[in-house]
């Protein structure tokens, strides 16, 4: 294979913008209607991923060491969509005819040899990663909504029990699917460390335009159920070196790291192992602060863990104010930290270049982009240990 010849395919193809993936999904459904239902009735939200990710995959072939575990990642998560190995040469098909199409008099039956090379490939990984898992582990597992407390206008906790146990680890996250909002699926993540009955606790934020987050905070009641993907992501998995860690949070950013902290808090009651840790909770508005009460009292309950809200656009504050990654970054010598970032995609930017601008090593500093790098290793379910913090919500 020419990787060259196919990374200047692939650009000459992308350059076009949304007629790529309108056009790939009109071929998809015209030659293999059978494929429509597994996606939603808008494609609004849908017709840059596929294509997109399709395309960077396949063009980048030739560092498929490196990209191998991502890709065996979107086989083992694509079974949520009910994805088949049959789908993968209708996907294939549909993929070299947008290629020949934007490609024009520059695609030819070498270069289309080279793709449909370099997309079987990258289909046979999938499609195996996909049976692997399917020995011992559902495409999807099921929950249902069994409490709802509504923090203010946008924020929602809820708690889910699924029908199986759910092997994730603290700071993983997963595609959810409402049941309100069929074939939508949105990724959250747990905001408690694994627990012996099987719930988990999710904290969703409305976003503009975002389908299912509305739904769930304005409309979801006790009894609706969910759909839970395989848990994804390695960024935020807290390593065992024990290394003392500095949290940013952003809103709701703060779920994969309350979870952490209640690993860290399990493991503080069990054997007094104790991690310096400071966390920094970014928000608008004091109002925002949905969480306030519980790391208030577990700052004041644990001598490893102090807790600073921060608030951006409410000047009657009397705490600290301003952007979270200023104010983070500039209340500490960080270099020897373990860095865990989580927000929005501005969040997270601004709040890298702060540390990196107050002299923290950027190999220090971790934040989740949803490139998963390992197979999802269950870890085990901690006996409860109620600490009296949280009303019962904390180390259930």
């Amino acid at each position: 294979m020419d990787p060259q010849a196919l990374k200047d395919s692939w650009a000459n193809t992308a350059r076009h913008g949304d007629e790529v993936p309108l056009f790939f999904y009109s071929h998809l459904f015209l030659t293999h209607p059978e494929t429509r239902g597994m996606f939603p009735m808008s494609m609004a939200g849908q017709r840059d991923k596929l294509v997109a990710a399709l395309g960077r995959i396949v063009s980048d072939v030739d560092r498929l060491d490196e990209v191998l575990p991502f890709i065996q990642q979107l086989g083992r998560d694509h079974r949520r969509f009910a994805v088949l190995a049959e789908h993968y040469p209708a996907v294939g098909e549909s993929l070299l005819a947008t290629l020949a199409h934007f490609n024009g008099a520059q695609w030819t039956e070498a270069l289309a040899g080279q793709w449909a090379e370099a997309y079987g490939l990258v289909a046979q990984v999938m499609t195996e990663a996909a049976e692997q898992a399917a020995q011992h582990s559902p495409p999807w597992w099921n929950g249902e909504i069994i409490g709802i407390e509504r923090r203010g206008l946008d924020i929602a906790v809820l708690q889910v029990r699924t029908d199986h146990p759910y092997p994730y680890q603290p700071g993983q996250s997963a595609a959810v699917e409402f049941s309100r909002r069929p074939r939508l699926w949105r990724y959250l993540t747990p905001a408690n460390a694994p627990r012996a009955d099987h719930t988990i606790e999710l904290h969703v934020k409305i976003v503009d335009g975002g389908q299912v987050s509305t739904a769930l905070v304005q409309s979801a009641a006790l009894g609706d159920t969910l759909r839970i993907g395989a848990p994804v992501g390695t960024a935020l998995v807290l390593p065992d070196d024990g290394a003392d860690l500095l949290m940013v949070a952003g809103a709701t950013g703060l779920a994969p790291l309350r979870a952490l902290l209640e690993q860290l808090d399990r493991q503080w009651q069990a054997d007094r192992t104790e991690r310096r840790v400071d966390l920094f909770h970014g928000v608008r508005t004091a109002f925002d602060l949905y969480e306030h009460q519980l790391l208030g009292e577990l700052a004041a309950a644990r001598p490893w863990f102090r807790y600073v809200p921060v608030v951006s656009h409410d000047a009657s504050f009397s705490g600290q104010r301003g952007l979270v990654g200023d104010v983070a970054a500039g209340a500490g010598r960080w270099a020897d930290r373990l860095c865990l970032v989580c927000g929005s995609p501005d969040m997270v930017r601004h709040t890298v270049s702060a540390l990196g601008s107050a002299g923290v090593p950027a190999e220090q500093v971790r934040y989740d982009e949803f490139t998963p790098g390992t197979e999802p290793t269950p870890a085990p379910a901690a006996a409860a240990t109620p600490g009296g913090i949280g009303g019962g919500r904390w180390g259930q």
